[in-house]
This record gives structure tokens, C-alpha cells and sequence, in this order.
């Protein structure tokens, strides 16, 4: 598949379409909470994996960091979020987080959100291993991603509830317990210093009202029932969340590269 344009039949592009602006699965609340928690100044050199539509880069440019630099893999949405900075100092790169060129050692807060999520095990701790490298000592990568719930959750519902969320969304969603998340991050050298965790409301008309706001909500609803082969694979990913909604959560947690 090609990474040049949007792919619509992704359920995160899809919504994106519809004019759904927080992509994230703990929403807007989970959100603000990790940006909150990296504690962002003027001096601040930043990071942002896959950015998507902006949404979490319009948060973080209003904290108004030094540097911004955002690594956006499919060249639309890159071009598009590009569009909308218009600042010295701050940038989006077409290329790979795994792969992302900057310098070893020279920034001090990366974050990713909803991202790792959709890549396999070995390609999340390559992402992992690059935001490390690129940290410098003391430096914090935040991240914010889909997860399994119990800790202890069975293998076999954890295949299902995979291979279920693969199917509904397009993509090769692998989600984590809290357990596999920190331990994914402190086999790459971080420390763990702080784990937020909400619910996976994503499709939930309380959530998208609290993320929206109610008229880009009617706006959102009028799109999708205005769309019929938009509005099947919605319902198709609303009944997904909703039937594993016992086994999905979300998580922020904030890991330290150690001086």
C-alpha cells in the first residue's frame, strides 16, 4: 500500500474524512493529560511521530516550543499539516519515525500517539529505539496508545480482539497490556515515570461530544449518515470497540532516556 495519499479505508482516515478531529483512543482528555505531564517550555526541542491532521501538534505549537518537528510517514497529511505551520523553527518530514534523519542526542520530548498501536511488535521497539536515540539524557518520550485490559487478559481473547480491531479498521492493529507497553519501552532503556489510563470511547457519543463539541458533532453525524458505504464501516468499527469494550483501554505513559 502506498504511503503517498490517505487511505480512506483505514478506519482512523475514515473518521478523519467524516470530519473527526481527536483520532486518539483515550480522546481529547488523554491527550491533554500527556501534553500536560511533558511540561512544555520555550526552550523546548520537540518531537511529534506521526502527527496525523495536527490535532496534538496545534497543542503542543501553543505551548510554543523553540523546535517543532513533526514525522509524518504519508506524504498528503504531511503536506497538508505543513501547510498549516507557518513558523521558524517549525517543521513535518516525510519519512519513517524508525528512520527519521535527526541528529542522536538533540532534542528533549518526543510523543507519538495512536501510532505504535498499528505496527508489529518488531517495528514498534525500532520506534521505540529511535526516539531513544534521538533524546537527549534526561529527555522524555510520551506516548499515547491503544490497550488491552486485564494485565492478564487470555491469549485467545487477546488473538481474537486483534484480529477483530484488523479487520474493523483497516490496519494491522496490535494492542498492548499496561504490562507490555512499559516493558516494550524499558527493554529500549527508558524509565517509566508516569502511566494516565481512559476509556476507549472512541465512538461513543459522550466521547465524541467531549472531543468534538457538539456542532462538530452534528457535523460529524450528518457526514456519516450522508455517506452509506461510510457509515457500514463505522457501525462495523462501533460494534468492534463496543463488543470488546471489556478488553479495550487506552494508555499515556511517559518514559524517561536516563542521564
Amino acid at each position: 500500500m502506498s504511503n503517498k495519499t490517505i487511505n480512506t479505508e483505514q478506519g482512523h482516515w475514515l473518521l478523519a474524512k467524516m470530519g473527526k478531529k481527536v483520532l486518539r483512543p483515550g480522546g481529547r482528555e488523554l491527550t491533554l493529560k500527556l501534553v500536560d505531564e511533558l511540561n512544555i517550555s520555550h526552550e523546548d526541542n520537540i518531537v511529534e511521530f506521526a502527527p496525523g491532521m495536527g490535532f496534538t501538534a496545534s497543542l503542543l505549537l501553543d505551548k510554543k516550543p523553540k523546535y517543532y518537528t513533526g514525522i509524518e510517514l504519508n506524504e498528503e497529511a504531511a503536506g497538508l499539516l505543513q501547510k498549516k505551520i507557518n513558523h521558524n523553527g517549525y517543521k513535518v518530514v516525510n519519512t519513517s519515525a524508525s528512520n527519521t534523519g535527526i541528529e542522536s542526542n538533540s532534542v528533549n520530548k518526543v510523543i507519538g500517539e495512536a501510532m505504535l498501536t498499528m505496527q508489529p511488535d518488531h517495528r514498534k521497539s525500532e520506534i521505540i529505539r529511535e526516539a531513544y536515540r534521538i533524546l537527549k539524557p534526561g529527555g522524555f518520550y510520551g506516548i499515547h496508545e491503544l490497550g488491552l485490559t486485564p494485565d492478564n487478559i487470555d491469549a485467545n481473547i487477546k488473538s481474537d480482539v486483534q484480529q477483530s480491531l484488523a479487520k474493523a479498521i483497516k490496519v494491522n492493529a496490535r494492542p498492548l497490556t499496561k504490562t507490555e507497553w512499559c516493558t516494550l519501552l524499558e527493554k529500549e532503556g527508558f524509565v517509566i515515570k508516569k502511566i494516565e489510563e481512559n476509556s476507549m470511547s472512541l465512538l461513543k457519543l459522550n466521547r465524541i461530544i467531549a472531543d468534538e463539541g457538539i456542532l462538530r458533532t452534528l457535523k460529524i453525524y450528518f457526514n456519516i449518515l450522508t455517506h452509506p458505504k461510510a457509515k457500514k464501516k463505522i457501525s462495523e468499527m462501533s460494534n468492534t470497540f463496543n463488543k470488546y469494550e471489556d478488553n479495550l483501554t487506552a494508555f499515556a505513559i511517559i518514559a524517561e532516556k536516563q542521564s
